[in-house]
């Protein structure tokens, strides 16, 4: 049994190793499920036995990216916390900007790929959100969490994923809006939509303001070396 098992996880490796030269070579669109096969020199009919569509293969690529990443397990491995929640907020806050700012990008591809999605089938879509969400909503919800009985945030509403949620789909959107060559919307400086936007974020999932000031300003001032202002007053 062990041995039949191995050779499955052998051969995923080996159409997900095929699916990554075909997707890098064509993109998305042009590659198919027939051409990742050939490339993995079996029939397309055991590609589905492994995963039953393009978008699946796509996104467990993705996801294979995510959980290799050594600045996510760095992140990951933070103890729940106040600090730790800020943290996370402020690099989904990072991620989605420089993705923005740099519409030509591998990732800017796979952000217009999750919004036709939407308004598609939903698979794709769908795919990466569970992927996100088992990596990182787990974290979230416990730093939330800590921060509630640290009397740092108020508890809101009876599912603390949804916020997680919400603030992904605030930072994702205000990325697309500045893909374009021309910026559906022109926010002002960087610097200052970053603070904005974890500001808004922070609030809405129930921080207080002592501790917004506290720890985004801290978090903030090991980028220019300054002392947060919290810690200077």
């Amino acid at each position: 049994m062990s041995t039949l098992r191995m050779t499955g996880d052998l051969r995923r490796q080996l159409i997900l190793g095929a699916a990554k030269r075909c997707f890098a070579r064509h993109g998305f669109a042009g590659t198919t499920t027939k051409s990742v096969a050939a490339a993995a020199s079996i029939s397309e009919g055991l590609l589905f036995k492994h995963f039953p569509s393009k978008s699946a293969l796509y996104a467990e690529i993705l996801a294979e990216e995510c959980e290799a990443d050594p600045a996510l397990h760095r992140l990951l491995e933070l103890e729940p916390s106040t600090q730790t929640l800020v943290v996370l907020i402020r690099e989904m806050v990072r991620h989605f900007q420089a993705v923005a700012e740099t519409p030509d990008q591998e990732e800017a591809q796979r952000l217009r790929l999750m919004l036709s999605s939407h308004l598609d089938d939903g698979e794709f879509a769908r795919l990466i959100y569970q992927k996100i969400g088992s990596l990182i909503g787990n974290a979230f919800t416990r730093s939330l969490q800590r921060a509630v009985e640290a009397g740092d945030a108020s508890a809101i509403g009876g599912e603390p994923m949804n916020l997680f949620w919400f603030a992904h789909h605030t930072v994702l959107m205000s990325s697309l809006t500045r893909m374009p060559t021309t910026p559906c919307l022109s926010y002002g400086e960087a610097t200052d939509l970053e603070r904005q936007l974890c500001q808004f974020i922070l609030r809405g999932i129930g921080l207080n303001e002592t501790a917004i000031a506290t720890h985004l300003d801290r978090e903030m001032s090991r980028d220019t070396g300054q002392p947060a202002i919290s810690e200077s007053a």
